[in-house]
């Protein structure tokens, strides 16, 4: 959403009660350093709403005239299984893919031996003589993609030559195409790679984590690319003790985006939260009207304010679990949506939650509910990756957490 001009009626900025316009700052870090290219991390909860957010950033971006390229690494890669060379061939696939609709046609250049020299390795690649550079880039991550054997192979082959990979996209792809787009008039090429915050947290060989790996070891390389680029990186990289090694490594604290407050810290109800996440509903069912419109017209959608009301604060701000309980109710019933199939998709909901929470997670959120943070433990780190427990943001821009709050009306909470 808001990637086009049509979609922006829907967008709904909720960077107001955020507290923090993470957008901005991530556009502005861009715009004052135009001619020298940096790289960013950005990072929250998976549905929070940052591929929205990034969208946002695009747009933006090209209204200041950058060229963006955007993509979602997941539909490039297999997140369960990525390593750097797979991550800058997606890169390269993606920004050649998008100059050539442009008809900025890049040269194969310095690819060319390289690609020449991998289709005598791995013949079963069957690169052949392509003319286009996004073609055989394109053959290559769709062949490893699915492929676990032909992805080992590329790697015995492209890992030792990362630096020669690096080379030759700055040199032959990246810088040429920085200085074609300055003699059209843009101010440079921002590169986007959403999704990475998805990749899967197994072990290595080394034993580190795979985010580990990638992001702390190999951190060096990712940002080596001569254009501006921003990366989403799993949450738990935040929250762990390989924070500062992450910080060090890219010179720059991770941007993160935190949860809509539907309740304040001491528990007081947040009303400007609740009335943004209506109108995010409610933008849904009447795009074309104002924000007072919109909440006229509520009881077309749903039998009472209440009951949208209700929707709003037990998603705990969670944008992706708030529209996931709203097309359940409409899985089950036509508009207005009524307050008791409402509390049977909450009951199916908590239900579900409920399943997958053990003994001691339950006295580790009764103690988050209690003191409102948490610490490096993986034990914490898990209750964060299973959205059990969200972040938050208050005014002065202090870090809080609080339990999902469908969790707090469950029998397993209030046991003691």
């Amino acid at each position: 959403m808001v990637g086009r001009p049509e979609d922006r009626q829907y967008y709904i900025d909720f960077s107001p009660v955020r507290d923090s316009n993470i957008i901005h700052q991530l556009e502005r870090t861009i715009t004052l350093s135009e001619d020298e290219p940096n790289c960013q991390l950005f990072t929250g909860h998976i549905g929070s709403g940052k591929s929205t957010e990034l969208l946002r950033l695009k747009t933006d971006l090209e209204q200041k005239d950058f060229y963006v390229v955007y993509f979602e690494s997941n539909k490039a890669l297999d997140i369960g299984d990525v390593d750097i060379s797979d991550i800058l061939l997606a890169i390269a696939l993606h920004v050649t893919k998008s100059l050539e609709e442009a008809q900025l046609h890049p040269y194969l250049g310095g690819f060319a031996d390289l690609f020449a020299e991998l289709a005598k390795k791995i013949p079963s690649l069957d690169l052949g003589f392509e003319a286009e550079l996004s073609v055989i880039i394109g053959k290559i991550t769709a062949k490893t993609k699915d492929s676990p054997e032909l992805r080992k192979s590329l790697r015995q082959y492209l890992e030792p030559r990362t630096n020669n990979l690096l080379d030759a996209m700055n040199r032959e792809l990246l810088e040429p195409t920085q200085k074609r787009l300055k003699q059209q008039g843009k101010k440079g090429l921002v590169v986007i790679i959403d999704n990475l915050d998805r990749i899967d947290n197994r072990p290595t060989a080394s034993g580190r984590s795979q985010t580990e790996y990638l992001f702390i070891d190999r951190g060096d390389q990712l940002q080596q690319l001569k254009c501006h680029l921003v990366y989403t990186v799993p949450l738990s990289l935040i929250f762990s003790n390989n924070f500062g090694q992450l910080t060090n490594r890219f010179g720059i604290q991770p941007l993160l985006l935190p949860m809509v407050p539907v309740k304040s810290r001491k528990g007081d109800e947040n009303k400007e939260g609740i009335a943004l996440l209506q109108q995010m509903v409610l933008a849904r069912a009447f795009p074309g009207l104002n924000s007072l419109q919109r909440i006229e017209q509520a009881t077309e959608v749903f039998d009472s304010l209440e009951t949208l009301k209700r929707l709003c604060c037990i998603s705990g701000g969670h944008v992706r679990n708030l529209l996931v309980l709203l097309y359940s109710c409409l899985q089950q019933i036509d508009p207005p949506i009524s307050r008791n199939c409402l509390e049977a998709v909450i009951k199916r909901y908590r239900g579900d939650l409920e399943l997958s929470v053990s003994d001691e997670q339950w006295q580790l959120l009764r103690h988050i509910s209690q003191e409102k943070m948490i610490s490096e433990e993986p034990e914490y780190q898990a209750l964060l990756r299973s959205l059990f427990v969200f972040e938050y943001r208050d005014k002065r821009d202090d870090r809080w957490f609080d339990i999902n709050p469908a969790l707090v009306e469950s029998e397993g909470f209030k046991d003691e």
